[in-house]
């Protein structure tokens, strides 16, 4: 769930889904079904923040469908076009990673120990795979959208990072790319990287620390 983020380390209103990003990393292989019922509730999270913030209300009932449709048509998408279909299908996706919830999560309903015990493996890999991969394809157009769509409600001033606050970084980028040399004169890559494209350098060191904390949590 890299991709993920990596999106979200962009916008400071989306940190929180860290917790959530970790909690479905953790429960993919020891139990899947958990893993599915929490990327349902990361995907109504995030539509539910966006028709918050753009004042429509969400009935405490609704479907994980309604709240994708209502997130996309709030943030646009409501034309009978190309991306309007598009929303619509990933909504879909959606209302299914809700009903995949419901047949096989261990927490929604009660269920025998024996069939309990077999829940993740109603499911092959490759399924695994792709309703992860769903979940960060919806979750990720959710946010770029509303956050292309509404810049200075979504725009979170952040403090700049300090290139010499940021060592561990720095030795793991110049230890995987050295240093350039031009003539007499040699640079870091991290110090090149910092000074010429900042964004990528800040979302690579964000991606390094999340990686680094996730070491520590094993």
């Amino acid at each position: 769930m890299e991709k993920l983020r990596q999106v979200i380390s962009q916008y400071g209103r989306w940190s929180k889904l860290d917790e959530q990003i970790n909690r479905i990393e953790i429960n993919i292989k020891t139990d899947f079904s958990l893993a599915v019922e929490i990327s349902k509730s990361l995907l109504e999270t995030i539509g539910k923040e966006i028709c918050k913030s753009k004042n429509i209300k969400i009935e405490a009932t609704a479907s994980i469908q309604s709240v994708l449709k209502n997130a996309f048509k709030s943030i646009g998408y409501s034309m009978d076009d190309l991306v309007t279909q598009i929303s619509s299908a990933l909504s879909t996706i959606g209302q299914k990673i809700g009903e995949l919830r419901n047949e096989i999560g261990s927490i929604s309903h009660g269920m025998p120990l024996d069939e309990l015990s077999i829940r993740n493996n109603s499911i092959d890999e490759m399924t695994k795979e792709f309703l992860i991969d769903s979940t960060v394809l919806v979750a990720c157009f959710l946010i770029r959208s509303f956050e292309n769509e509404n810049p200075r409600i979504a725009t979170v001033e952040r403090e700049k990072l300090i290139y010499s606050e940021q060592d561990e970084f720095n030795d793991f980028w110049d230890e995987n790319y050295s240093e350039f040399t031009m003539g007499d004169y040699s640079y870091q890559a991290s110090e090149i990287l910092y000074n010429i494209d900042y964004p990528a350098y800040e979302t690579e060191c964000n991606a390094y620390i999340n990686k680094e904390v996730d070491k520590n949590n094993e």
